[in-house]
């Protein structure tokens, strides 16, 4: 198969990781990748070291012809049959290219949040697109609704994680943790992610709050971001001495072996969030919102415990449920690391995923 990725976003995040990865892999199985991106586009330069070919388009409404003539000559040097568009921009003028040569189109849609009803979904998601690909389950109906498009033309197809990629050397854990200063018996509790708005970092702060008369739990936050207010947050409920912000981590996988509870307390957004897989992956038993895709990973129970969002009290009776029940932790831990294995690993989404593009072929 030959097939061409769109990307209109310039960031860098779990969407454009996640068609990095995806091309590596299809690649990796004999197919043609082709990826076209936005100008100064940060996949740019981390697809080209991959080795790929990759076009630098200007996907503003105003670089839009010269953006569909471009697209045109892409697609028949070489030979496209599938085009899979990624951001609202790149699948409008995509899926207009795309139709007007006789290429099909698969929409991937990576956010939780709902689509827009109306005559735009129904051209953006219906029209524009021959099969919706999406990162987590709920939204399947929704798009589905929206749309117009059969349900047997929309499936969620989670980005799996690489276990290759998940690295920690011997010590490496315990190192992390005598960095910040913390006994044998401490609970580490963190969460990982780049600090935006929703994702629930206040909560996180305030259910530390609630329980620093509590000695023995320590709080650690994995990544960037947006962390200046979450730092004086934390000084202004007096937390420095139990709250500890890492920064970016290159390899971040040494501080989530660390852990001994890994929380993620999005409120709007998500979808199968890399980060609670990959420490879903490493056992760590879980404290999640069902918020996008996440309820999909931390099943209530059975592989860790479900709060509601915006509710730090109820992250912290968790938290001290799992401090006082050490078998329990390691029980949730070791099913949040069979169902990784099980339903959320690279392989399984590169199988999914030529799956849906041959199926596309076919109709």
């Amino acid at each position: 198969m030959n097939i061409l990725h769109l990307e209109a976003s310039p960031g860098w995040g779990g969407q454009e990781i996640r068609i990095l990865r995806e091309s590596e892999g299809m690649r990796a199985r004999g197919h043609t990748v082709i990826l076209a991106v936005m100008k100064k586009g940060k996949l740019i330069e981390e697809a080209r070291k991959a080795g790929f070919t990759v076009y630098e388009l200007n996907f503003h409404r105003c670089g839009w012809i010269g953006c569909l003539a471009a697209l045109f000559q892409i697609m028949r040097r070489h030979h496209i049959e599938l085009v899979n568009t990624h951001s609202s921009l790149d699948a409008w003028i995509g899926g207009i290219a795309a139709r007007l040569s006789g290429r099909f189109v698969i929409r991937t849609r990576h956010l939780s949040t709902p689509v827009k009803p109306g005559i735009n979904s129904r051209i953006l998601y219906g029209m524009l697109a021959d099969f919706v690909i999406t990162t987590c389950a709920k939204v399947v109906p929704m798009i589905s609704k929206q749309s117009g498009k059969k349900k047997e033309l929309c499936q969620s197809i989670p980005t799996g994680v690489d276990p290759s990629r998940i690295r920690c050397q011997n010590g490496e854990a315990a190192e992390f943790r005598e960095k910040l200063g913390l006994d044998a018996q401490d609970l580490l509790v963190g969460t990982a992610c780049f600090m935006r708005s929703w994702k629930g970092i206040g909560d996180f702060l305030l259910a530390a709050d609630s329980l620093k008369s509590v000695p023995g739990i320590k709080w650690v936050i994995i990544g960037g971001g947006h962390a200046g207010k979450y730092v004086e947050e934390a000084k202004r409920l007096g937390l420095e001495q139990l709250v500890y912000f890492t920064g970016h981590l290159d390899n971040p996988f040494p501080a989530l072996s660390a852990l001994d509870v890994f929380t993620l307390l999005s409120t709007a957004h998500e979808g199968v969030s890399q980060a609670i897989l990959q420490a879903a992956y490493l056992s760590k038993p879980l404290i999640a919102t069902s918020t996008g895709g996440l309820g999909e990973v931390c099943l209530d129970k059975k592989t860790g415990i479900r709060v509601d969002p915006f509710s730090p009290g109820q992250v912290a009776r968790a938290v001290l449920n799992l401090k006082e029940n050490p078998d329990l932790r390691k029980n949730l831990g070791e099913k949040a690391r069979e169902l990784v294995l099980e339903k959320f690993t690279l392989i399984q989404t590169l199988n999914q995923m030529e799956e849906v593009y041959k199926k596309v072929l076919s109709l």
